[in-house]
């Protein structure tokens, strides 16, 4: 099972993404499954966390993840959620880890190593 769990939902050339406040890098939702919960689970209570107001449609399991960052060493463990749908406002409900949601382009941000990899290999230039 993933460590992590990360929603990517796209609209009109745009990505939804949050910044997290400590290194102002941008990422997709998501984040740590907790003990005895599945990562569909963990997605949807990770979703509830940091973007309280947001709805999303039915999800989609589109790879796991595993891996080991060049840069850090890192070992990354997250599965990859797709949905062809979200609405509702991207009001942050935890400010003390993020500070920004926006729809943005995938390009051209300072992006988390698993959130560079989802980009390049979903939205390739």
């Amino acid at each position: 099972m993933a460590k992590s769990s990360k929603l990517v939902v796209a609209r009109k050339g745009r990505v939804l993404l949050v910044r997290r406040r400590r290194d102002k890098r941008w990422m997709f939702p998501g984040g740590r499954r907790r003990a005895g919960e599945s990562e569909r689970k963990c997605l949807h209570r990770e979703i509830m966390e940091e973007l309280p107001k947001l709805r999303f449609g039915e999800l989609r399991l589109w790879k796991e993840v595993n891996g080991k960052n060049r840069r850090s060493g890192r070992r990354m463990s997250d599965a990859i959620f797709l949905s062809k749908k979200a609405s509702g406002p991207l009001k942050i409900g935890d400010k003390k880890e993020l500070d920004r949601a926006e729809w943005r382009k995938p390009r051209g941000l300072k992006l988390t190593p698993t959130s560079r990899y989802i980009r390049d290999k979903l939205f390739p230039k």
